[in-house]
């Protein structure tokens, strides 16, 4: 097993604004984020996709948005799981609910994912990896519906969301009852993705950051962080942004977007990387990795 550590950083919400988009450009350019999750039904996804043809050393993969936002397909195939509008429910547990208990919902759950991948692949950028808008994509119902279309497009890494709660804690103590009630969940559910994905060969970095701290990816927090990486891929999601910004005020309004944004381009940061040499990579990198790892074992 190799004692290299390996460290992606991932901009979520590309495709929500045009000032998410600058961020994450500006961060990827100028700090360390090396992917981004595009919302391919986001109000700025064309920005998103534009930006990211310019930026071909990013790697983008979807942001599969099943709450908060709109859907890809129209009202009349979402009518279960939309407004009239097309608009999603805003409430995650509401929202979850629906999608375990209700057949007819969880069709059209199906519906929608395919027609999101499809929309993403229609792009014409490399799909690298799927995730979702507030970790949907960890719900038993939408994982069950995503592995057999994952094989169906050949996509081949996921995020798992399960992040070490007492070292999260050790890091930033603030929020404790949070942490502890995230954790208590996504253990649960990670513990049950990551057999399917193994059975599936879906890959995934082994360790994530993020979760607990949605936010408040401070310079103090990184520099804090990068010396507890372990050896292996370790996923960090953030939400940088340019402000003001109309949507970030509607949907994240406690998330201080701009200090995660100056945050990552610190040097301070970068210097912390190459002194414990931690390789900033992509997700695109990862089944690269994985199979020259094999070939040398």
């Amino acid at each position: 097993m190799t004692s290299q550590r390996y460290l992606i950083v991932n901009g979520d919400d590309f495709g929500l604004s045009s000032q998410v988009n600058a961020g994450i450009i500006h961060t990827h350019q100028h700090g360390i984020l090396t992917n981004t999750s595009l919302m391919v039904s986001g109000p700025a996804w064309q920005d998103a996709v534009a930006r990211a043809k310019e930026t071909p050393s990013l790697s983008v993969g979807l942001h599969l948005t099943l709450v908060q936002g709109r859907a890809t397909l129209p009202p009349h195939f979402t009518s279960a799981l939309t407004d009239f509008a097309g608009n999603f429910l805003d409430n995650p547990t509401h929202a979850g609910l629906r999608y375990f208990f209700l057949p007819r919902v969880r069709e059209q759950v199906r519906d929608e994912c395919r027609a999101q991948i499809e929309k993403f692949l229609s792009t014409g950028l490399p799909l690298a990896h799927i995730d979702g808008h507030l970790n949907i994509h960890m719900h038993p119902t939408v994982l069950d519906i995503l592995l057999p279309l994952l094989r169906e497009y050949n996509i081949p890494a996921m995020r798992m969301t399960d992040e070490p709660v007492a070292l999260s804690l050790s890091l930033d103590s603030r929020s404790g009852v949070r942490k502890r009630w995230e954790s208590l969940i996504f253990t649960r559910l990670a513990a049950r993705a990551r057999k399917k994905l193994l059975m599936a060969r879906v890959i995934f970095p082994s360790t994530l950051f993020g979760l607990h701290q949605s936010g408040e990816i401070t310079e103090s927090y990184l520099l804090r962080l990068i010396p507890q990486l372990t050896p292996g891929v370790t996923e960090l999601y953030c939400h940088p942004a340019f402000l003001p910004c109309p949507e970030v005020q509607r949907w994240t309004p406690t998330y201080r977007r701009e200090v995660e944004l100056d945050a990552l381009t610190r040097r301070s940061v970068r210097n912390a990387l190459e002194a414990r040499s931690v390789q900033l990579i992509s997700y695109r990198d990862l089944p690269g990795m994985l199979l020259t790892s094999a070939r040398q074992t």
